[in-house]
């Protein structure tokens, strides 16, 4: 195989090719909830993104989507925006899923099937589907795949996730208090994140207080479930030229990348190892970067557990050092790589994961919504203190790394760069 086939089948030759352009959310809402239906958040959401863009209905033409049957289908959505679709795909999934859907878009841009493709997800997560089934939609029968969890007492995704998190615990040494740290640096993030559902400033005694849900994780080592819609446009470096934002651009993209098994991947161990340990192995060697070189991670934090791991076997910290790694003032805005500088699952709002590259494609443009004051050009002057209520750019970020996770034996990524 010569060096250009060599690269044409490892996925280098797409490096730098795509771009994310426009970006859209809607308001994290918990008590009442949204009052509003999944086609109307992402209908909302899909019309920020265009607008983020500088870009119209007509200048897209794919729609791909994520669900768990909590969500609208994109052709509806298309129709009320006025885009007529190549191409469109649902897929069934949560976390994992953006990384995965970005690939896709990529894909399929490449195969000339259409020329920019919008990826949403949208769900009431709060008020009407939630994961421990205790929202207003919650009673479905034990099926399928199902009946490997739910009928032998895993039915929420603390209690699936535990077993790794606890044999990690046991086999590294790593403690509760330093994991809270995780915590302790997303809520730092989020006070200064005018968007985030919780704003308080968190501490150790904080976490390890708040009530047990399911040994190890209290309840602040768990993410906030939330009502909301995100959307994110991806299309080719050549066309984001022409656009209003400075574009980010797409280094490397994993998507769904599994362990020898994933229906009972405590079979095939070791348990405390994530599908990370796999990932990473397409992830820095397409990117043509590796761990050190990345400035700001979004490593998918369900539980402050799962971004831990994640981390871990990624490669940032050696296996077994991960407690150290996010307890030593690391991944906390002001240190080395920080990480949900939005403050992320546990504090912003849930959104399986896609506000976590929203998040990063704002930092790589140097113009996160933060409390800066905004100068003469709208753009908001950083002034890179992150005392409470301050600033949350990191300061000249040129790389970013997005960590997704559904499972511990499945998991996306993906690193993307200022352009």
């Amino acid at each position: 195989m010569v060096s250009s086939d060599l690269d044409a089948a490892t996925g280098k030759h797409l490096a730098d090719k795509y771009a994310i352009v426009g970006v859209g959310e809607t308001p994290y809402l918990r008590g009442a909830g949204s009052g509003r239906t999944t086609r109307a958040l992402g209908t909302t959401a899909i019309r920020a993104a265009l607008n983020d863009a500088g870009m119209k209905a007509s200048d897209v033409d794919g729609m791909l989507s994520y669900s768990g049957n909590d969500s609208t289908f994109s052709p509806f959505l298309a129709g009320d925006l006025g885009i007529r679709l190549n191409f469109y795909m649902d897929v069934h999934g949560g976390g994992s899923s953006t990384e995965a859907l970005i690939g896709i878009a990529i894909g399929v841009i490449e195969a000339g099937m259409c020329k920019s493709v919008v990826i949403f997800r949208s769900m009431n997560g709060y008020s009407q589907v939630r994961i421990g089934g205790t929202g207003a939609r919650s009673a479905v029968p034990v099926s399928g795949d199902q009946i490997h969890s739910r009928a032998y007492g895993w039915q929420a995704a603390g209690q699936m996730f535990a077993p790794t998190f606890l044999r990690h615990m046991y086999d590294y040494g790593t403690k509760p208090e330093q994991v809270a740290m995780v915590k302790v640096a997303h809520s730092q993030h989020a006070s200064n994140n005018p968007k985030a559902l919780y704003k308080k400033r968190m501490t150790v005694e904080d976490v390890l207080s708040s009530r047990m849900i399911v040994k190890p994780l209290h309840l602040l080592d768990c993410c906030v479930e939330t009502d909301n819609a995100n959307a994110i446009i991806v299309t080719t470096r050549e066309r984001a030229k022409d656009l209003k934002q400075h574009p980010v651009l797409i280094r490397s993209v994993v998507g769904r990348c599994c362990k020898p098994r994933i229906d009972m991947h405590y079979q095939h161990g070791p348990i405390s190892t994530v599908a990370g340990h796999y990932a990473k192995e397409i992830l820095w060697p397409n990117a043509g970067v590796g761990p050190e070189d990345i400035d700001v991670t979004g490593s998918y934090d369900a539980f402050t557990f799962t971004t831990m791991l994640q981390l871990e076997d990624y490669g940032f910290c050696k296996k077994g050092e991960g407690g150290d790694y996010v307890s030593n003032g690391t991944i906390q805005l002001g240190g080395k790589r920080p990480n949900n500088t939005s403050g992320g699952h546990l504090c912003e709002g849930y959104t399986h994961g896609i506000a976590m590259v929203i998040e990063n494609v704002r930092q790589l443009r140097h113009d996160v919504d933060d409390s800066c004051p905004v100068g003469a050009d709208g753009r908001r002057q950083h002034t890179y203190d992150y005392s409470e209520g301050g600033c949350r750019q990191v300061k000249n970020a040129q790389l970013s790394a997005n960590l997704g996770w559904a499972m511990p034996g499945t998991g996306s990524a993906m690193v993307m760069r200022r352009g």
